[in-house]
């Protein structure tokens, strides 16, 4: 959609362009349009105008300071100016019968403008008013810069789909464009009087004919036009609850056992359930479990972290407003920023956990029949636990976490705020990856529902694995791989996709990565059930002494690192701008996901026998059960707080990566905080009620980690069907 936006610079400069709204989402359902439009007064306006600028020369000088400035490293692609939104919002103040408040409004105008100043035809009563001094020069841009925006703004569109903000198409090619700069704008801020739009305090100060100028504001904000919804209320009396539940608890689980000193087993459990004190040794307490895999706790800690890390780059380059964006576009094709370019596959890790702890959990503890039988419990407790830490998100994304902060980059927040309003029941199903995918409420849950989509396929291979007969268990499991690599592939060939989550060479005819692929249950499925082999694998040899030449274990260690190194280098080639081979791409985009499974299921492995060496000890350390235990939370929760971080930013950030290494410090103890409170409210009393409720009669153990199997949140149905929850 075209708008012909205008801007006035110090209330006086004039600019015309035609621009398209970046972000695409129903600001109705976040923010006060009524409020809006209720403010708006054309006589007051002027009235207010005429008194500021002729008689209150500090008072302009305050609505002049909070507006707009040159966007500062113009040719490093900066294209925004965010003006002082806190000073321009507090503005206030009585004078005769009026009330003069500011208002923060954001508008576009063209790269490449040229503007002559003494051409504008001022009204007469502001001619004494000084011109602010201006080179509409600076807007001049040079091809290699014109061309590296190119690049930038291509990028921007691909990471933009990570975090839920949807872009219109539009042509971005100089050559096609009949005047320059009409595809690249540059953001900038204004403050106005509150009873003003734009275009009014343009009319006021301007002696303009209609056909001279037309004008759009991008949007507008006022204080205190967060609109209360239901939802709103909704938390605030749910979280109040759980405060008052979880400050009762505590202090009945403090009278009987500390001050007391009663035997635990005589404590009411549910009375007990939102206990912090208990909570928090189970957090912390760590019983080792016979079979266990007690690498797993190292590999998702360090996984959540390359996820966490991963995400702040992305956020980083999207949400947050950069001095430097071109400089951001040199790393990505740098080859140090590998470790960062290839993030995403360790979602694959994920699905290779999940798989091989279902099989691993499970096999030779039922039968198919009894299997088939708890089918119902089966579903329902994989449901239920992964429900409380996902809805308590949702809630407060669709509430208060669009109110417990502000700024002028606050749109990437109401864009998120508005699509849980919309589509948080999707979530909840586990559907959001095929309806509405490209406006997902927390676009990252999309992993979940891929999961949870496998977890629903998952007994029609465990009910043979189960069965007893290892002929029958390979055979299945073996078919399950193959169908999904051979599906997987016909798929990928057949489509055409390029490589990875973003790149500088995009066919115009290519199909949307993200959706189409992404979040793709097919093209995503090969890890699990790699998983599942190995989890199988595992299984057989569970407490078996596994004798292996040296020789086959370093062969079988270079061959895994060989692997896990090619698929991270891959990334390398596929980003940069001259690369076109779409044959590697179909090659890639189906193998290198259960490559990178592959390599991961042999470092359990090995650690599991006895030829992990120092990467065992590593990954077995005590210090990651912690973390291994809180990484749900940390998932579902990072990624919003990171946005509403990145949403507070009152100026454009410089980009290099030790700052961005700062941010992801930042980004992670927050996760980790984050977590840890959600867990004591939500996660570990909803656990306790899920077992008491689904376990019959069955009393839970006093004091018992959360995660009995492999550390992981497996959650037990019964004595003979668990459900693992993989983070």
């Amino acid at each position: 959609m075209e708008y012909k936006l205008f801007f006035l610079i110090n209330s006086v400069f004039i600019i015309t362009v035609n621009a398209q709204m970046d972000m695409i989402y129903d600001r109705d359902n976040v923010f006060d349009s009524k409020l809006y439009e209720e403010v708006l007064d054309r006589e007051e306006c002027l009235k207010q105008i005429r008194y500021i600028v002729t008689n209150d020369p500090l008072l302009w000088a305050r609505f002049l300071d909070a507006g707009l400035r040159m966007p500062r490293s113009l040719q490093k692609g900066n294209l925004n100016d965010l003006g002082s939104y806190y000073e321009c919002l507090g503005i206030n103040k009585n004078v005769q019968d009026m009330n003069i408040e500011g208002k923060y409004c954001m508008a576009k105008i063209p790269v490449n403008q040229l503007l002559n100043l003494s051409s504008l035809p001022i009204r007469s009563e502001f001619l004494e008013v000084p011109l602010p001094e201006f080179n509409p020069v600076i807007f001049n841009i040079d091809n290699s810069t014109y061309n590296d925006l190119i690049k930038q703004m291509s990028i921007k569109k691909q990471l933009q789909k990570l975090v839920g903000t949807t872009l219109e198409n539009n042509d971005i090619s100089r050559d096609k464009a009949p005047s320059l700069g009409v595809e690249f704008s540059i953001q900038l801020a204004v403050c106005l009087p509150k009873p003003c739009s734009l275009q009014n305090a343009l009319n006021t100060i301007l002696d303009l004919q209609p056909s001279d100028l037309m004008i759009e504001e991008e949007y507008c904000r006022i204080p205190n036009d967060k609109q209360w919804v239901a939802a709103d209320y909704v938390a605030l009396v749910i979280f109040i609850l759980l405060s008052i539940l979880v400050i009762l608890s505590t202090v009945y689980d403090i009278r009987h056992q500390i001050l007391l000193k009663k035997d635990p087993k005589s404590v009411n459990k549910l009375y007990q359930s939102f206990s912090v004190y208990t909570n928090t040794l189970r957090l912390v307490t760590y019983k080792p479990v016979p079979g266990a895999l007690e690498c797993l706790d190292g590999i998702r800690a360090f996984a959540m972290m390359w996820v966490i890390i991963g995400h702040t780059f992305v956020n980083y380059l999207v949400s947050a407003p950069l001095y430097n964006p071109l400089d951001a576009v040199d790393f990505i094709q740098s080859f140090w920023s590998l470790w960062i370019m290839s993030a995403p596959i360790t979602v694959d890790t994920f699905f290779m956990l999940s798989g091989l702890l279902l099989v691993y959990s499970t096999a030779g503890k039922m039968t198919g029949l009894k299997l088939m039988q708890n089918l119902h419990l089966f579903y329902l407790n994989r449901y239920l636990r992964l429900f409380p830490v996902l809805a308590a998100c949702i809630l407060l994304q669709a509430s208060l976490f669009h109110r417990v902060s502000d700024g002028p980059a606050w749109e990437t927040v109401a864009a998120q705020t508005d699509q849980c309003r919309k589509y948080w029941w999707s979530t909840l199903l586990y559907i959001q990856n095929y309806y509405k995918s490209s406006n997902m409420c927390l676009p990252h849950t999309w992993y979940l529902a891929i999961d949870f989509q496998l977890f629903l396929i998952s007994p029609l291979i465990l009910f043979w694995v189960v069965s007893g007969k290892k002929q029958t268990a390979w055979i299945t499991l073996t078919t399950a791989l193959l169908v999904s690599l051979v599906g997987s592939s016909i798929y990928n060939f057949i489509i055409g996709f390029g490589t990875g989550n973003f790149t500088l060479n995009q066919r115009e005819d290519q199909p949307d990565y993200f959706t189409y692929y992404y979040v793709n249950t097919l093209t995503r499925a090969s890890p699990f059930f790699v998983g599942m082999i190995f989890g199988y694998i595992l299984h057989i040899y569970r407490g078996k002494v596994i004798i292996i030449s040296k020789v086959q274990i370093a062969v079988l260690w270079l061959l895994a690192i060989i692997l896990s190194s090619g698929v991270i280098y891959s990334y390398y080639p596929v980003v940069q701008q001259e690369w076109d081979n779409q044959t590697v791409d179909n090659v890639l985009n189906s193998y290198m996901r259960p490559i990178w499974a592959l390599s991961v299921c042999w470092m359990i492995f090995a650690c599991a026998h006895g030829y992990g060496g120092p990467i065992n000890w590593l990954l077995s350390h005590p210090m990651w059960k912690i973390l291994g235990r809180l990484s749900y939370a940390m998932y579902i929760f990072h990624f919003p707080l990171m946005i509403i971080v990145n949403g507070t930013s009152i100026a454009p950030l410089y980009f290099t990566t030790e700052f961005a290494i700062q941010k992801f410090m930042t980004d992670f103890v927050i996760a980790v905080l984050a977590a840890y409170l959600i867990t004591l409210y939500v996660d570990a009393p909803c656990s306790v009620l899920i077992k008491h409720f689904l376990g019959g009669n069955k009393r839970p153990a006093p004091i018992k980690p959360l995660d009995d199997i492999a550390n992981s949140s497996a959650k037990n149905i019964n004595d003979n069907v668990e459900s693992p929850k993989d983070f």
